[in-house]
């Protein structure tokens, strides 16, 4: 029997997982309240009814141009996209001026916390980029790609709640959609812990070809939205 853990202001309380209701259900029944991941790979999961920061999604537009810019490149973010290319203005502005005026399939979300925008986050289903899907275990998935650029937001808790934030809206979006996908560098630690307190579990590495030329070893990380959200 699987049991989360929710962490509130008197304490925290424990709840056994019913065959029939997800992680969140139980956590959220036990709580009588909305729950928020603390670190769902713990054992047991853990969630909490309060969090310091109200996380949100919002479609990106042509105005948040600037700001994508200047995250793409701080170096914390630029290591993980070099393959890309050099993140000019040219280049930025042409790899997601396309997607915000919905001339392709992918969406372009920037991430704010307490209405202060953070980072972006960019999801696709991988059957619209089937070059990429032969290499991943569900082709029929969603794939997402983020980043916090902000350096000064960066380990401080944000990056579950932002993914928790667009896996809510997933179902919404694509009810067909059974699963979220991510597949970081194997050497990009920190995403891979967000991944894990998101409640992905890492699963294959593959190499990844890259724009560039170049081959990365990415780690493919999944999460079953049924049994974690419900």
């Amino acid at each position: 029997m699987t049991v989360v853990e929710v962490r509130t202001a008197h304490g925290v309380l424990r709840a056994e997982v019913d065959a029939r209701e997800s992680w969140r259900a139980a956590a959220e029944r036990v709580a009588g309240r909305r729950v928020v991941p603390v670190d769902l790979s713990a054992d047991p999961p853990l969630f909490a009814t309060e969090s310091p920061w109200q996380v949100a999604l919002r479609p990106a537009t042509p105005g948040d141009l600037p700001d994508l810019l200047r995250w793409r490149q701080h170096e914390h973010v630029r290591r993980w996209w070099a393959a890309e290319g050099e993140p000019t203005q040219e280049l930025v502005r042409g790899q997601y001026a396309p997607v915000i005026a919905g001339e392709t399939p992918d969406s372009l979300w920037i991430v704010e916390t307490n209405g202060r925008s953070l980072g972006f986050l960019i999801d696709y289903l991988l059957r619209d980029h089937p070059d990429y899907a032969v290499l991943t275990p569900d082709p029929e998935a969603i794939g997402v790609d983020y980043a916090i650029g902000e350096p000064g937001w960066v380990g401080r808790g944000v990056g579950p709640q932002m993914l928790w934030a667009w896996m809510l809206t997933v179902g919404r979006r694509h009810p067909g959609v059974a699963t979220g996908f991510a597949a970081p560098d194997h050497r990009n630690v920190a995403s891979l812990r967000v991944l894990a307190k998101a409640g992905f579990r890492a699963g294959t590495w593959f190499d990844e070809p890259q724009p560039d030329g170049t081959v990365d070893t990415v780690v493919g990380c999944s999460i079953g939205f049924a049994t974690v959200l419900g």
